[in-house]
């Protein structure tokens, strides 16, 4: 039992030993077999988050363990929390290793939620850490017999400063044992958790590791083929699982031929109202088994709107829910005034796309459901929430629940992978063996929630000397909350919407974020029904970053459009409504990088060229980051292809934990939001979802990649560490149809900006 703690698992030997883990951690026996010393208890304190020992351990080797509630989607989160615990306990890097996302060994923190890893979870860690350190120094003071403050630290071991001879490691204070220590705890779960300590964490003046360029774990065993992913796991005795499908949405099984089956060994159907699917002790029986099946589908007309016709169905819709997020001034009135002077007022709107995730791989996950535990292997970004909502949806006591999260082929949002855990859930509670549920292609990007399609409304007013003095934006669309991103009811899942749970969708939606300040400023949002309450392939959820592309994809260009009416340059009229200092300083410094050269207007010369060149801007904050996005492109005039040229992304985080994997984060996020401007858009016809394929629902290829992203960081170590992992993803589309416009002196309203759209476009004028 102790090798199982101090030991370091390959994450292969994490999934197969999970439970061996667990019981590790109660009995921490020491392997030298000598007599504990007086610090540090032998008996695991109560797993709650106001315990010390919940959050980080320390083995008879010195090696550190820490427990992250949070979870890692490919952004090398695990890389930020190991520097941030490395620096506040002066432990090497390398002898610092994160488990994260097992309900049974780690603390509900949210999983990953709006780019909170470091924001909260490191910042809980960093807590954590120096009340940690402060324990151990009281330790060593007492065996070296010296004050705390005659002591020093370097790579687990503390020295007395006039006597470096008399020293102590970490592992001879607390190796193997616990240090059951109180935290202050604020009773609460997910992103609202938080602790306190008495310590005082290091200040950034002091940090010798925090801030280092450093190299992400996962790259190489990715790239080899060796990093394991959830659809790797195995169980013994495992079968495993399809879904079988309407293909008419809103249609249930109403007739099933089991006898269809008869020719495929141990083929099963699992029909409980109107989920169905089935199990088999081979994978490509399974997959013949759900297309051989003969089943008999009720009536069903859901109804959707023609393709062509959805931004209308969205504007006639009635509202369900409105709500202003900013109301200063009186935007109305200061609009009538404008108007009844004849002065300038503008007014535009723009149109999103449902948008699917198109995660690389479709979802996968593992369940073992016996008589007396239920165990989940899940890639789903809220792997502590799914194990609430899978209890309910098997009427399960929460505590006999374990969800074991392990990264899939995809993320950012609530994609397919929710879904896949609880539908392999239900199945192997029928049977009562472990199952392995994978998707589809066709099925994971036809079934999974969409990015909801929407709507902006922006308007206008500038006063007689040309100043914007009023500026109304509204958007309009389908909630991106009907399907809840938290999977913790059971109707948050497709099997529960099948299974006949009360259904609980929030209507909410999003705003534009920046400090643009105008005497009379309004935002708002409003929210529609949707196309079809239950079990819907067109149901919305998160995407990633939200409401944001579609309203910055608005209020950006929206931003370039007063621009010109102001007769100014883009850069520079922003500079002028902008009021965070942190926006005017990261504006120009990236702007400086990019080559920007102040003008007015389209780039000129470009309407004969065959290829044209135009550069475009836009800028987003939240919670306490900036970013500043500029795009050179390049649009073929016969094609209609937009290609990125060249990016400069300009961040301001506050403290930078790690800038190599700041850099690579950013990267990633500009390229995947280039495809969803220029690519993507879920089709479907009256029916069903069309888009099943890399071919009816196209994502960025190598030809768009651009060839060239250069960044601007902006370090400031006096403010605390923020999100990154989408602001950049928040204004590239708008940032692409500016450049677009400066390419062609044709402004498209309609995402995405694919070569189709641009054409048509480029026809009209």
């Amino acid at each position: 039992m102790s090798d199982a703690l101090t030991t370091r698992h390959t994450r292969r030997a994490f999934i197969s030993g999970a439970g061996a883990l667990v019981i590790s951690l109660s009995t921490p026996a020491s392997s030298s077999g000598q007599a504990p010393l007086t610090d540090g208890a032998m008996k695991r304190p109560s797993f709650t988050p106001s315990q010390l020992d919940s959050w980080l351990s320390i083995d008879e080797a010195g090696d550190v363990t820490c427990f992250f509630g949070k979870i890692d989607v490919a952004q090398g989160l695990d890389v930020a929390v190991r520097l941030i615990v490395a620096e506040e306990l002066d432990v090497a890097f390398e002898r610092i290793r994160v488990l994260m996302g097992n309900s049974a060994t780690t603390i509900n923190h949210g999983g990953a939620t709006s780019d909170s890893g470091v924001r909260e979870g490191g910042a809980l860690m960093r807590i954590t850490a120096a009340e940690a350190r402060m324990l151990l120094l009281e330790m060593a003071s007492r065996k070296l017999n010296s004050p705390v403050s005659s002591l020093r630290v370097s790579n687990g071991v503390v020295t007395v400063a006039a006597d470096p001879s008399r020293a102590i490691s970490y592992a001879e204070l607390i190796g193997g044992r616990y240090f059951n220590a109180q935290l202050h705890w604020n009773k609460k779960f997910g992103r609202d958790l938080e602790v306190s300590g008495t310590a005082k964490p290091k200040p950034p003046s002091e940090y010798k590791i925090v801030g280092t360029p450093t190299v992400r774990t996962d790259i190489s065993p990715k790239v080899m083929g060796k990093f394991e992913y959830v659809s790797d796991v195995r169980l013994p005795g495992m079968l495993h699982g399809r879904m079988v499908r309407p293909s008419i949405a809103g249609a249930v099984p109403v007739n099933v031929d089991e006898s269809s089956l008869k020719e495929i060994a141990g083929a099963r159907v699992v029909w409980i109202k109107n989920f169905l699917g089935v199990v088999a002790e081979k994978e490509w029986d399974a997959v013949r088994a759900a297309e051989a099946l003969k089943v008999t589908w009720s009536d069903s007309n859901p109804g959707f709107p023609p393709q062509e016709k959805l931004h209308d169905h969205i504007r006639s819709s009635k509202v369900v829910k409105r709500e202003y997020t900013s109301n200063v001034g009186s935007v109305e009135a200061a609009i009538k005034e404008a108007q009844a002077q004849k002065l300038r007022v503008v007014e535009a709107e723009y149109e999103w796309p449902f948008q699917s995730h198109a995660s690389l791989g479709p979802a996968c996950a593992v369940a073992n459901a016996t008589k007396d535990h239920v165990t989940i292997y899940t890639a789903s970004q809220k792997p502590y929430d799914a194990r609430i909502g899978i209890a309910e949806l098997l009427g399960r006591e929460m505590r006999d629940v374990t969800t074991i999260w392990i990264a899939g082929s995809g993320s950012y949002g609530r994609n397919d992978a929710g879904d896949c855990s609880a539908d392999a859930a239900v199945l192997s509670n029928a049977v009562g063996k472990p199952v392995r549920v994978q998707y589809s292609r066709a099925e994971a990007t036809a079934w999974d929630p969409k990015g909801s399609a929407s709507i902006q409304r922006v308007r206008a007013a500038f006063d007689e000397s040309g100043k914007v003095v009023a500026y109304d934006f509204m958007t309009k669309g389908f909630s991106l909350r009907d399907m809840p991103p938290w999977e913790r009811k059971a109707a948050n899942t497709l099997a529960g919407h099948l299974l006949g749970f009360k259904l609980e969708p929030i209507q909410a939606f999003g705003i534009p974020n920046d400090s643009y300040r105008f005497q009379h400023k309004r935002i708002g949002w409003e929210t529609i029904p949707p196309l079809l309450d239950r079990a819907s392939p067109l149901r919305t959820a998160h995407l990633r970053a939200t409401a944001s592309p579609m309203c910055h994809f608005a209020s950006e260009q929206f931003t370039d459009e007063l621009a010109l009416v102001a007769q100014s340059d883009p850069v520079r009229f922003r500079l002028q409504y902008l009021t965070d200092p942190r926006d005017h300083e990261l504006l120009k410094q990236t702007a400086e990088k990019f080559g920007w050269d102040d003008r007015i207007g389209p780039n000129p010369g470009q309407g004969g060229r065959e290829l044209m060149r135009g550069r475009g801007v836009a800028v987003a904050q939240k919670e306490g980051t900036c970013v500043a996005v500029f795009v050179e492109v390049e649009v073929s005039k016969s094609t209609g292809r937009v290609r990125p040229v060249r990016y400069t992304v300009g961040h301001d985080c506050g403290l930078i934990i790690n800038p190599r994997g700041l850099q690579q984060v950013l990267e990633c996020q500009t390229v995947w939001a280039t495809s969803r401007a220029l690519c993507e858009e879920v089709t479907f016809d009256a029916n069903m979802v069309t888009s099943r394929d890399w071919t009816t629902y196209p994502t960025i290829d190598m030809n768009l990649v651009p060839e060239k992203i250069d960044f601007v960081l902006i370090n400031r170590p006096e403010l605390p560490a923020a999100g990154a992992g989408e602001h950049a993803a928040r204004v590239v589309a708008a940032a692409l149809a500016n450049a677009v416009f400066d390419a062609t002196a044709v402004r498209i309203r309609s995402a995405p900006l694919s070569p189709e759209r641009v054409k048509t476009a480029l026809g009209r004028v």
